[in-house]
């Protein structure tokens, strides 16, 4: 961005809030964490979600605000309870924030969602203007995108986040050490389509939203989704180790219960909003990428 910015961030402790972070702050920009705990640095600044609660005194004048917090979704086997979780952090924490961003009116609210909009897609193409699926994770990227929705006077930005690569966590840190060990494979039947991003590019990306003027949806992935034998096939190239031990669909079933739909479930996801604003991957491709991270 031409010139530095106050931005502040849920979330910044996770995967992409704490590369976005030091890359913000490479660029010249203030970044305000926020935190649920009393503020132990400058930068930091208390939000607690079950009470509404934002410091938005602290804010005041702040240029941007990204969202990014929430329960992992894989972190844990799917019981009622924690699905419960996964909603609610998601719900109370973006009404909080949207709450927050009506008053403080920055000049732009950039929320998290994910490609869960679209729920099974099987070898159909998806775009932003398509309608929600029907599955759990689709009803919570609906009621996610609705409370984001509460804020006022801002231009909103919703971002529908694909599988985000990186050797330092996420699904790639996971698959990493099986493949190292020659014991990765393809997962299931390996047709289903995985719709990806660098971590690099999706940092790339939330920039280049806080300084154009894209809203709305907007699908972060890679504009060259694979399948997950291609994935995988390609993962063990770059490995230079072999995909001999596919992993069974009803064994991923009984080891992730109910997470295991967003392994073999298939998202076809087209980034259309992000092309046809002009942005630019540094890594559209799935062999290139995985080549990089690898060799980090």
């Amino acid at each position: 961005m031409s010139t530095p910015q106050r931005i502040a961030i849920t979330g910044a402790s996770g995967l992409i809030g704490s590369a976005l972070v030091g890359h913000l702050k490479s660029e010249g920009h203030t970044v305000q964490r926020l935190v649920r705990r009393a503020p132990v640095s400058p930068d930091e600044v208390q939000w607690e979600p079950k009470t509404d609660y934002v410091d938005l005194e602290a804010l005041r004048g702040v240029d941007a605000i990204i969202h990014l917090a929430g329960v992992g979704v894989g972190d844990k086997r799917w019981n009622k309870k924690y699905k419960a979780e996964i909603l609610n952090s998601r719900l109370l924490g973006t009404t909080t924030i949207a709450n927050a961003v009506t008053e403080l009116a920055p000049q732009v609210f950039i929320s998290a969602s994910a490609i869960g909009w679209y729920g099974e897609s099987g070898n159909r193409a998806v775009v932003e203007s398509d309608k929600a699926g029907d599955d759990f994770l689709a009803a919570v990227c609906r009621e996610w995108e609705g409370a984001a929705d509460l804020a006022q006077n801002t231009r909103t930005v919703k971002i529908r986040t694909g599988l985000v690569l990186d050797p330092t966590g996420g699904a790639l840190g996971k698959m990493l050490p099986l493949f190292r060990f020659g014991l990765g494979g393809k997962m299931g039947n390996g047709k289903q389509w995985w719709s990806w991003i660098t971590l690099h590019d999706l940092i790339r990306a939330i920039t280049f939203m806080l300084e154009g003027d894209i809203s709305g949806p907007v699908n972060l992935t890679a504009p060259n989704p694979v399948t997950n034998q291609e994935f995988t096939s390609a993962l063990a190239r770059a490995m230079h180790r072999p995909a001999l031990f596919p992993a069974p669909a009803i064994a991923l079933k009984i080891a992730l219960g109910g997470f295991s739909g967003e392994i073999l479930g298939s998202k076809k996801v087209i980034p259309q909003a992000l092309t046809e604003a002009g942005f630019e991957w540094d890594y559209p491709h799935i062999t290139s990428a995985l080549t990089a991270l690898v060799s980090e």
